[in-house]
């Protein structure tokens, strides 16, 4: 409602035009002129042109409908999600050449920085030794097939002189037998009989061992090529690579060769884009495997956290609709407008603080200002129910005090350059917004910076007249 001015109220005059504060000389001025010069009746609207509303820094912000007692505000900061955040260790002992500075912005595929490393020539060293003796085993085995060729033809060789002299011992017998024949040949033939049977063991026995010589190969083959495969893929996690990559082969100045035997130092890249957050190491020094380089952060990927009373969980769920509002209510100067907020769904997290009497709150905007950092305080609106009919609410910041008089100046309807001085008639607050009981309607405007200047300016601590100049200072007294 309008504020009935006091008696001792002063009349503001403003104006862009400078001070005329020289002395006067008399002059025989009649009653008309001087009374064109007499002060206006007291009022309670006063002039906020453009230059003025520039200097003093004013600002407006429209009356809004809220369920004040049905909101909760609560403190919190913004933070990482726990996926946006990326550490990048050594996998082996080395020297680290840094390729990136700290906040650099980088992609999928960005060097981060190189190890040069003398346990990567070890591990290059062990894939050879382990592919040498893979194609050692395969020599081998490839070799038993021409043996046991040449002793199958000598089998059969032996199998066909045992048949012969068998048959010629048998006739040799007959011969005997009927009387005849010389008695050192059927001896002779006995002998030499006896003589292929061994030859034919001794061969039946290394058939047997290239036989078990094969087997023995096959099983090592499997083992060995077992053993490089796990080779290749441990040194595959070392480098963030796959084993087909490390296996593929690259040409080099001498030629065609394996990834794996090109590699003379490591380069580790970018697995996600971001932000180059922190940086744990002194460029190209020497540091043991495992230890911490840099960390690669997703600006975009941020919550916010806020702490909640214990004593609210009887009407915080999940699901809630809530409100991330900056800090300080202002809509000018350096700070975060008023107006910037941002709007996520309500999560309550698993804990809480015994000792705070606190439960952990989390809410991810749907869509992130460009205020949202990583450590930056900020207020949580929550309506916790929809009981209560919306009221028309202003911010806190907007009432100003003239003694124990609430005052909020109202952006006259039809006229933005004035203002008007109201009374304010207050309900409920929630600590950032208050109930304005009478006095404003739907789309009215009132001053929410600025109104501090324009209080004092028609406050009835001052007893004269007086005007704004065009760079917003005050002056008491008429032109």
């Amino acid at each position: 409602m309008l504020s009935r001015h006091l008696p001792h109220v002063a009349l503001l005059s403003i104006t862009l035009m400078g001070c005329d504060q020289s002395s006067r000389a008399p002059t025989d001025a009649t009653e008309e002129t001087a009374a064109s010069h007499a002060p206006a009746a007291p009022t309670n609207r006063i002039a906020i042109p453009l230059a003025v509303r520039d200097n003093l820094g004013i600002t407006f912000i429209p009356v809004e409908r809220r369920r004040i007692e049905e909101t909760l505000r609560l403190p919190g900061r913004f933070e990482y999600v726990p996926s946006a955040r990326r550490q990048y260790n050594t996998m082996l002992p080395g020297q680290v050449d840094l390729l990136v500075k700290q906040f650099d912005t980088v992609e999928v595929g960005t060097p981060l920085y190189r190890v040069d490393s003398p346990a990567w020539r070890d591990t290059q060293k062990d894939i050879a030794q382990a592919s040498a003796d893979i194609d050692a085993l395969h020599a081998t085995l490839a070799s038993l097939g021409p043996l046991q060729e040449a002793l199958a033809k000598h089998e059969s060789t032996l199998i066909a002189a045992r048949a012969n002299w068998t048959d010629r011992l048998d006739q040799l017998q007959a011969i005997r037998d009927a009387g005849g024949g010389r008695a050192g040949a059927l001896a002779e033939a006995r002998a030499l009989l006896a003589q292929i049977d061994t030859q034919l063991a001794d061969l039946l026995e290394r058939e047997a061992q290239l036989r078990a010589t094969g087997v023995t190969t096959t099983v090592q083959i499997y083992a060995a090529t077992s053993r490089l495969d796990l080779l290749f893929d441990s040194t595959a996690a070392l480098l963030d690579t796959t084993a087909e990559v490390l296996r593929a082969p690259v040409d080099t100045a001498a030629g065609s060769v394996p990834r794996w035997r090109a590699i003379s130092d490591i380069d580790v890249v970018a697995t996600q884009s971001g932000t180059v957050e922190t940086i744990d190491i002194t460029d190209g020094a020497w540091i043991d495997a495992n230890a911490p380089v840099l960390t690669v952060a997703k600006p975009d990927q941020l919550r916010f956290h806020a702490d909640g009373l214990q004593s609210d969980l009887g009407v915080l769920r999940n699901g809630l609709q809530a409100r991330i509002v900056p800090p300080t209510p202002s809509a000018s100067g350096r700070g975060i407008p008023l107006t910037d907020t941002m709007t996520g769904t309500l999560t309550l997290g698993p804990g809480g603080d015994p000792n705070d009497r606190t439960v952990d709150l989390y809410v991810i905007p749907e869509a992130l200002s460009s205020w949202a950092r990583p450590g930056v305080s900020a207020q949580l609106e929550i309506v916790t129910g929809s009981t209560t009919t919306p009221e028309l609410a202003i911010p806190l910041a907007a009432v100003q005090r003239d003694g124990l008089t609430p005052v909020i100046f109202q952006r006259a309807p039809g006229k933005p350059n004035e203002a008007i001085r109201m009374e304010a008639d207050l309900g409920l607050d929630d600590g950032r917004w208050v109930a304005v009981l009478s006095g404003l309607a739907d789309g009215d405007e009132v001053v929410l910076d600025g109104g501090f200047q324009l209080m004092l300016a028609m406050s009835g601590s001052i007893d004269k007249g007086g005007h704004f100049h065009a760079d917003g200072t005050f002056h008491e007294g008429e032109h």
